[in-house]
């Protein structure tokens, strides 16, 4: 072959025609030289294929491990789910014999507001709650009856204690197996005998308020619900010590859990007069506590102690068809947050003493009022130092409850009021708190005050009647409830 001629065959290898192509808009096809020694990208001798392989590889795994984490979060997730969802425990809302348990009025918007009945039932039929009310038997009474009142627009709330010593007309309802409790006039903590569908009953009647749903809870359940919270901060004026509920406490600041948190919600001779309304304003003390711990401990930021909060709350609670879902429990805690503290008034129904019996109580002339109010979804102003109400002072004005808000509120809210309170203001028609009087009560805002401890000789020990502060003192071998 002459010199300078290029043999044809030189190059024995067979060689891809699309890898001759000239690239992306390079004009110059591959020169031999360029072409990577050895054969195949990826096997020994490619130079570029063996990093982008690794890459590959890399990435699948990288894919596989982060589904297979979405998997098992999402089956963690349904399991957590259902395993809250089988907590959960339902009763028909409505026990009474005929009508229902009221219907709400929406806004201009479409909204309507939400009652729930909150009941604090002192059963001892289970083994944990014999143990701790302290006896045992069939039977149960409500230790607690609060109606919750969220806004349809959610800006503020309240809570409507209703003292368990009252004594009112009491409808007709179904009882167990099929028996009948005829309509009487009795206590209305008693209806809880026949399920919370007849408290719910009764206290519709009482009210005349719409209610939507009720949520229960028993001795056990507040032990659980105070220890997931981590503690319920409280506060006591006075050292006291109350031999019927166990509750012993040196004056100040206590944070209390389990039993103690029991102790201090049952206490009804360690406060006040050492009657069901001293009680009461223990009780809004430890569930405006309760409030702000809630919001601290429940939250995306705080996923573990969320779960803790969401399974001692679904143990505890027994509630309604409409709430038995963990969504629907949810959904409620979301719109309780929403409402900003100051404007989530705590307060209890106006009453006077039982002609009938001195140790029992009736409605004010002043409750009907309130109620009034609060179906209305009207937002109330309370007072930052509770104090029992015996009867509402008389006033020469329409009365009107006015919350504490922006000032922008108050035209429009004094509208509404007297919109709604001008129909009550008649002959005969009772006097009520004016707008520079404010409800007694407490906001779950800010530092809870300390309770007043009863001053009177409200209990018992050894036979000898004495203040529970005496009774602190002359009991130094008890432990205490707070450590």
């Amino acid at each position: 072959m002459a010199d300078g001629q290029q043999d044809p065959h030189r190059h024995t290898g067979w060689r891809d025609p699309r890898r001759l192509a000239p690239r992306g808009g390079d004009d110059t096809p591959d020169h031999p030289s360029a072409e990577p020694s050895g054969g195949r990208p990826g096997e020994p001798g490619d130079g570029g294929g063996a990093p982008r392989s690794g890459r590959r590889r890399l990435f699948r795994w990288l894919t596989l491990g982060l589904s297979a984490a979405v998997l098992l979060t999402a089956a963690a997730g349904a399991l957590v789910y259902l395993r809250l969802n089988g907590n959960i425990r339902d009763l028909p809302l409505f026990g009474g014999i005929g009508g229902d348990a009221g219907t709400e009025r929406p806004d201009a918007f479409g909204r309507t507001p939400v009652n729930v009945l909150v009941i604090g039932s002192d059963t001892r039929a289970g083994r944990a709650d014999c143990r701790l009310g302290g006896d045992c038997g069939p039977g149960q009474n409500a230790d607690v009856e609060m109606v919750l009142h969220l806004a349809a627009d959610r800006s503020h709330a309240s809570v409507l204690s209703i003292p368990r010593d009252t004594v009112t007309d009491l409808p007709a309802c179904r009882a167990s197996r099929g028996r009948i409790s005829a309509a009487h006039r009795g206590a209305v903590n008693s209806t809880l005998q026949y399920g919370p569908g007849c408290t719910v009953a009764a206290v519709h009647t009482l009210t005349g308020i719409p209610i939507d749903h009720f949520v229960m809870a028993d001795f056990a359940g507040v032990v659980r619900m105070s220890d997931a919270a981590g503690g319920v901060p409280v506060c006591v004026d006075r050292a006291l010590y109350d031999p019927y509920s166990h509750l012993r406490l040196t004056a100040g600041r206590h944070s209390l859990r389990g039993q103690g948190a029991l102790e201090f919600l049952r206490s009804r001779h360690a406060f006040g007069d050492g009657d069901d309304l001293g009680r009461t304003d223990a009780q809004h003390l430890f569930l405006a506590s309760l409030t702000q711990r809630m919001r601290r401990s429940g939250s995306l930021g705080d996923p573990a102690g969320l779960l803790s909060l969401a399974d001692a709350a679904t143990k505890a609670l027994t509630v309604d068809p409409g709430l038995a879902a963990v969504s629907r429990l949810t959904g409620l805690a979301a719109d309780v947050r929403k409402v900003p503290p100051a404007r989530f008034a705590f307060t209890t129904m106006p009453t006077s003493p039982d002609p009938a019996n001195r140790n029992r109580l009736v409605p004010a002339p002043a409750a009907d009022r309130l109620f009034a109010v609060i179906a209305s979804d009207l937002p109330l102003r309370v007072t930052g130092a509770p104090r029992a109400v015996a009867a509402a002072p008389p006033v020469a004005r329409p009365a009107v409850v006015r919350a504490a808000g922006p000032p922008d509120d108050e035209t429009f809210e004094d509208a509404r009021q007297a919109q709604v309170l001008g129909a009550l203001t008649g002959p005969g028609t009772a006097p009520y708190p004016a707008p520079n009087d404010p409800l007694p009560g407490r906001t779950a805002a800010g530092r809870a005050g300390c309770v007043a401890v009863a001053r009177k000789r409200t209990v018992r020990l050894h036979g000898v009647a004495m203040t529970p502060t005496a009774a602190f003192a002359a009991s130094r071998a008890v432990p205490l409830s707070a450590h």
